[in-house]
């Protein structure tokens, strides 16, 4: 099974560009389809009221639960107080398997951790090339699974790149997934380094092209095996999905 970690769905309400506009889903799931990918991690854009898009994420995930996981976007500041209601309705009504925090709203606080920690959720954290954020949470929090998407930047930042595979090879709770990553040698270098257990097939959809993004990871070359671990196990075995208990692997 083939499952895109990464990919937005819904409306924002920021009206600034895609990532806080829009995030239709049509053009994405025909791609999606021609590209053999068979599930999709999905979570709202940018927003100023979590709880509304979480919602609207829910109703998507509810329609189509065999082809949609959902994932709990929480701003640590705005919902301070509040994080372990939000994550705890997502679950309840909705199935969702995880948590989205961006460091554009603000960085990861122990209340979201400890939020993951009794959920048992995997927490995805684009820390914007922030990677000592990573450091700092994933060093407090061991028992939770931390995926760093665009392996540590979507501006092509090098040094986060190159940070992130630190953390990913060191800290068994530390994976990364492969969205927007330019610098193919460096997806290289994360799998040779940390293993294929620890990256995650991302598309970052569905402004870039889930085929094109998948590709890349074809092109690593990698065998059979580890080649299903990034296309998809690693992120069901993160997100406890099947009935199966989320766990870090050895």
């Amino acid at each position: 099974m083939v499952v895109d970690g990464h990919c937005h769905a819904g409306i924002g309400d920021g009206l600034t560009g895609p990532w806080d506009t829009a995030a239709p889903l049509g053009a994405y799931l025909r791609r999606a389809r021609r590209a053999g990918i068979d599930r999709t991690v999905v979570m709202a854009p940018f927003h100023s009221d979590y709880a509304t898009a979480n919602a609207a994420v829910g109703a998507i995930v509810r329609r189509r639960p065999e082809r949609f996981i959902g994932f709990c976007c929480v701003h640590p500041r705005r919902d301070r107080g509040r994080v372990a209601d939000l994550i705890g309705q997502a679950v309840r009504r909705w199935g969702f398997r995880g948590i989205k925090v961006h460091a554009i709203d603000g960085a990861a606080t122990r209340e979201v951790c400890e939020a993951a920690r009794r959920f048992r959720l995997p927490i995805l954290y684009d820390v914007g090339g922030r990677t000592n954020l990573v450091e700092m949470a994933a060093s407090a929090y061991p028992d939770v699974g931390f995926i760093v998407p665009h392996l540590g930047s979507f501006l092509d930042d090098v040094r986060a790149h190159l940070h992130v595979i630190d953390q990913m090879t060191r800290m068994r709770n530390v994976h990364a997934d492969t969205s927007a990553v330019r610098r193919f040698d460096y997806l290289l270098q994360a799998v040779r380094r940390a293993g294929p257990h620890k990256l995650i097939f991302g598309s970052d959809g569905p402004w870039l092209h889930p085929g094109v993004e998948l590709h890349k990871v074809r092109l690593l070359g990698l065998p059979a095996e580890a080649e299903r671990l990034v296309t998809g196990g690693n992120l069901l075995r993160l997100v406890g999905a099947e009935g199966q208990p989320a766990r870090l692997a050895r």
